[in-house]
């Protein structure tokens, strides 16, 4: 059996302001980097066999903070990056509203064919990261994974690796600094946990 820690990124100041960020390659901010440090705490007694991270900097900082408590090295993978939302990139939700309402309502809708104008579509990050799981069941026959990314990576790989249908992509929350397990077993994998982030409180 493998064991998926999945943990998206902390905070960063375009989360903070609502605003899609994507491929844009913005940095943690001081909540988004103390959050880091929380995640390392709760995941410190993990026997973490191999750890992979999309190689924007809000994940390969997250990821660098949490493994610096253990002995292992990050695989830094672009298959794990958010979805490219072109022309919707630093836009706050409510200006893509009034601008691209029936686009996004498509979208939202979880229509595998539909991206932002110079972006990617969701069918086009299902892809990558059907890829990135045919890497690790090929390369992992058990032991326990971290992988740092981002909401809609981590979201779709979910999806793919429990059998959701695409279109209930957008009624999973996994917030910043979140913590979801996912056991992948050869005939099946079972959601153990999902959105954790008991590790901020107090």
């Amino acid at each position: 059996m493998i064991r998926l820690l999945l943990v998206r990124h902390g905070e960063t100041d375009w989360n903070r302001e609502g605003r899609y960020q994507g491929r844009t390659d913005v940095e943690l901010n001081e909540v988004g980097i103390q959050q880091a440090h929380r995640l390392a705490q709760r995941l410190s007694s993990e026997r973490i066999s191999a750890v992979y991270s999309s190689d924007l900097k809000r994940a390969t900082r997250t990821a660098s903070i949490i493994v610096a408590l253990h002995n292992v090295e990050v695989t830094f993978c672009e298959d794990l990056r958010e979805l490219d939302m072109g022309e919707f990139e630093g836009k706050a939700l409510e200006e893509i509203k009034d601008q691209y309402m029936a686009l996004e309502q498509r979208w939202r809708q979880g229509d595998w064919s539909v991206g932002a104008p110079g972006g990617e579509t969701l069918d086009q990050m299902r892809e990558r990261i059907d890829n990135f799981i045919a890497e690790i069941k090929e390369r992992r026959k058990e032991g326990t994974i971290l992988v740092v990314a981002h909401g809609g990576a981590l979201r779709t790989l979910i999806c793919r690796l429990v059998g959701i249908d695409y279109q209930y992509w957008w009624r999973m929350q996994l917030s910043g600094a979140s913590i979801s397990i996912i056991d992948v077993f050869p005939e099946r994998s079972v959601i153990v946990q999902l959105n954790d982030r008991c590790h901020l409180d107090g």
